[in-house]
């Protein structure tokens, strides 16, 4: 098999969600409907705050947890907003959700954080594992042939500019590498490390790894619901999280400006990942919750998931996602969702630092532009 087929097999595996339409064939039945389930009350009222006690509450909220934000109880509309002319349909359509308050790291996890849980722990992400055919060759199609076992070791994905205009934007191969010996520790390359990056979005991690992460932390993933709430802050029905002004976005996000993925006129300041904390937060004091990195959450993707929600009455309360994952362009992976883009978002090709955004991806994929945040409740940190 040619080098060329060896690593689009790879990036199958790894099912590294590129910014395109996912849109359902036509002769899509009704059965993938059960493929969801809403976790929903039957009330439109805003959720109040976990029972506990109103004192110990509002000391928890004036002083949070180091580096996290109380995010408070309310109700929105999650989903594309009518004047985002550039949202996907599974961004649609709007349904009105419900949540309670939570307390939320105000940046993605970072290299130092990441670093201080793998002393303490251990903890060998995926990208660091010996690769399993026998494993892998489950969650392809049948047929695949075996790639040579030169290639079948241990990576994950980095970005390569190309020299010349793509024609073909859906076929992200052309601009993925796989690429041995990469990993958190070594971010752009086998020889590369973090040292200097104490203050960098911690990458090439799994949906796996922010799990261990959240275990030793105390903490959790958002759903998406949480996350696209705290993204919105006081805006509630805006097209990005400062408001519907697309000329601010160099001052706001990282991003792809100029023609992707030739060129980059950085005037954001950065090609790739920058440090947390390098652009404006957002109303609930939240830092990069658009670009820089795609953030995991804990749902599961699911094509047909906000139709159904959409359909309820009345505003559903806290969801937890779809119950099963469903993506007819990757029916092979059970994939969980992913938000807020990454530097590799332009204008030009997927725009997905706009806060309805939300992507599929690999449960153990990982690449240069994924990273994650937790969340925790009031009652998780008071069994600490």
């Amino acid at each position: 098999m040619r080098l060329q087929k060896i690593v689009l097999a790879l990036l199958i595996l790894i099912s590294y969600t590129s910014c395109k339409k996912n849109t359902a064939t036509k002769n899509e039945t009704n059965n993938t409907i059960s493929t969801v389930v809403i976790d929903s009350n039957k009330t439109t009222k805003t959720p109040k705050s976990p029972k506990i006690d109103k004192t110990r509450l509002d000391s928890l909220i004036a002083n949070p947890p180091n580096g996290m934000v109380w995010i408070p109880a309310g109700t929105f509309l999650q989903g594309a907003v009518p004047q985002d002319k550039e949202a996907m349909a599974h961004e649609k359509p709007q349904h009105p959700v419900s949540v309670d308050g939570f307390f939320m790291d105000i940046t993605e996890v970072t290299n130092a954080a990441f670093l201080k849980f793998v002393k303490e722990t251990g903890h060998k992400t995926i990208a660091e594992r010996d690769i399993d055919w026998e494993d892998m060759k489950k969650q392809l199609p049948e047929g695949t042939p075996k790639p040579h076992d030169s290639v079948l070791q241990p990576g994950s994905l980095l970005f390569k500019k190309s020299k010349s205009s793509l024609p073909n934007l859906y076929d992200f191969s052309q601009w993925w590498r796989w690429t041995i010996g990469v990993n958190w520790k070594h971010p752009s390359g086998k020889n590369s490390s973090i040292k200097g990056k104490d203050h960098y979005p911690v990458v090439h991690v799994s949906y796996q790894d922010a799990l261990a992460y959240c275990k030793w932390a105390g903490r959790r993933l958002p759903t998406e619901a949480e996350w696209e709430y705290a993204a919105r802050g006081k805006q509630k029905n805006t097209i990005y999280f400062w408001g519907d002004d697309k000329t601010k976005l160099s001052k706001m996000v990282n991003s792809w400006e100029g023609e992707f993925p030739v060129n980059n006129s950085l005037e954001d300041g950065y090609e790739r990942t920058a440090p947390v904390k390098t652009y404006q937060p957002n109303s609930f004091g939240l830092y990069e919750m658009g670009g820089n990195v795609w953030e995991i959450t804990n749902d599961l993707y699911n094509l047909k998931y906000y139709e159904i929600l959409a359909k309820s009455r009345n505003a559903v309360i806290n969801p937890k996602g779809a119950s099963k994952a469903y993506n007819p362009n990757n029916p092979y992976i059970e994939e969980i969702i992913i938000k807020g883009g990454s530097f590799l978002c332009s204008d030009s090709y997927c725009a997905s630092y706009r806060v309805s955004s939300r992507m599929g991806s690999s449960k153990d994929s990982s690449s240069e532009h994924v990273g994650f945040r937790t969340v925790a409740t009031p009652e998780m940190l008071l069994k600490e």
